[in-house]
């Protein structure tokens, strides 16, 4: 890009008239990286957020609509009402999640609360306009892929920085409030959710839904979480060079090295050691650990779930020997 537009970009973001004296060329260059990077993760958001709205719409309209299958959370409670009252699931999405997108404000913060908002109104235009086939009328195929596709978009949303379902804006509230986990609060609303669908629908459809919620939130936690598990491993040994060398040319990950101190015999000596961290996935952990035993059987190995990572040398594919 040429440079005088750069400058022109700059100053225009800063409110700067043009003089090379407010800002260097090192504080402009910054500042237009920064400019690059925040208008890419944007568009990257809209990107996913949008991604999650379609496959959301078609997983009500191509499965759960008209069959009269509900969710948890606030889908789940526009979806009963809808097929209760008859009202439109597009009016409802909105009106159930209004509440929410009050609390994502006061909890979450405005930008939050603005990508929601606009992720729920579309969720709401899509399903009230773009139209969908019936894939299926079979229960259980309805139950399975209803929940896959809605979790789906629910994940793609969550990706994005926002949220179509405000269930979980209101568990994180709840929890401050009370001290309780947000894991609890969602299985509770999610109780008083299919109880009240097996009283005005029925226990069928009630318990067809539970697994319509059960394929949906393992579907989210794929999409949020990652597919791949990660462990993070913590090795104190005496041989910690060896171990290391080994991590970086037999595994091909990176290293962190810890400089700590060991405790150990009757009398509590310490002595100083190197301890190192790495991160690998869960298809390389028996290779790490066979590879550890030979070189040092009496090393200490501390190893814990990652949820997931970013930059370094996990999400490259390892060296191939």
């Amino acid at each position: 890009m040429n440079q005088n537009l750069k400058n022109t970009i700059v100053n225009t973001v800063l409110g700067e008239d043009g003089s090379e004296k407010a800002y260097s060329t090192y504080q402009r260059a910054k500042r237009f990286r920064e400019l690059k990077i925040m208008l890419r993760r944007y568009v990257k958001d809209a990107i996913l957020i949008t991604a999650g709205i379609f496959a959301a719409s078609f997983g009500f309209k191509g499965f759960l609509l008209t069959n009269h299958f509900i969710d948890g959370g606030a889908t789940g409670i526009s979806l009963l009402i809808s097929s209760i009252t008859k009202i439109p699931l597009s009016i409802l999405i909105v009106c159930v999640n209004i509440p929410f997108f009050i609390l994502a404000y006061i909890v979450m913060g405005r930008n939050f609360a603005i990508k929601t908002a606009l992720a729920i109104g579309g969720l709401a235009l899509c399903v009230a306009t773009v139209h969908f086939p019936n894939v299926t009328n079979d229960n259980l195929l309805v139950a399975v892929f209803g929940g896959f596709f809605l979790g789906a978009g629910i994940g793609l949303a969550v990706r994005g920085g926002a949220v179509i379902d405000g269930t979980e804006v209101l568990a994180i509230f709840l929890s401050k409030k009370f001290g309780t986990t947000i894991g609890d609060i969602i299985i509770l609303i999610n109780i008083l959710i299919f109880s009240a669908g097996a009283y005005f629908l029925s226990v069928e459809i009630a318990m067809y839904s539970m697994i319509t919620y059960l394929s949906a939130s393992k579907t989210l936690d794929f999409i949020v979480e990652g597919i791949e598990e990660y462990i993070g491993v913590n090795i104190i040994s005496t041989h910690s060079e060896e171990i290391r060398e080994m991590i970086i040319n037999k595994l091909g990950r990176g290293v962190t090295i810890f400089s700590g101190r060991r405790g150990f015999g009757k009398r509590g000596e310490t002595k100083d050691t190197d301890i190192i961290y790495t991160v690998i996935t869960r298809l390389e952990l028996n290779r790490l650990n066979t590879e550890i035993q030979k070189i040092d059987p009496h090393s200490f190995v501390v190893m814990n779930s990652v949820k997931d990572t970013k930059g370094g040398m996990i999400k490259k594919r390892p060296l191939k020997h």
